[in-house]
């Protein structure tokens, strides 16, 4: 199996994470692979803010939690955020989201970074508390929030492969 393929069907999504940070440089990185998603008509309208200030990922969480019902909500408590947003105009922008996302979390593995796709903001990130913390995080005002990817190293390296589910046919 080459390098890219066993990259993919060896990641898994990572709800509990250690305290260690991750590098200005393993972001970057991570960010760059967003950035070469496919985007439909190679639009690429997109915006990705990368959050590791705990007080803002911290106030994001409750906000969220609070619009949700939820008050133990904490995204698994993650080193960073990234949050890709894109222009609600865009009638293709949740599409090529999905796809940074998808890219993100394949980078974050390849690194030996956990991560998990956090979906609560969808239809709820023009809520002016949201919105308010969004905007402190530099998301485009513009922009809607479709998808979150948390991201740290996992406290548990060994989380076992769920079963496979989909099928295939090959003609």
């Amino acid at each position: 199996m080459n390098s890219v393929i066993e990259c993919l069907v060896t990641r898994r999504s990572v709800r509990e994470f250690t305290d260690k940070a991750i590098s200005p440089d393993n972001l970057m990185q991570i960010l760059e692979a967003a950035l070469f998603a496919p985007s439909g008509m190679n639009m690429q309208s997109w915006h990705f803010s990368a959050v590791t200030n705990k007080t803002l990922i911290k106030s994001l969480a409750a906000s969220i939690g609070r619009e949700i019902r939820r008050s133990d909500y904490d995204f698994y408590q993650p080193a960073a955020l990234i949050i890709p947003s894109n222009l609600p105009t865009n009638p293709l922008g949740k599409d090529d989201n999905a796809c940074a996302i998808e890219n993100i979390m394949i980078a974050a593995h390849s690194l030996g970074i956990g991560s998990v796709w956090i979906n609560q903001l969808q239809g709820i990130s023009f809520v002016p508390e949201i919105r308010s913390i969004l905007t402190e995080m530099q998301v485009p005002t513009e922009n809607e929030v479709y998808g979150i990817v948390a991201l740290g190293y996992a406290k548990n390296a060994n989380i076992p492969v769920p079963e496979r589910k989909g099928q295939y046919v090959i003609l």
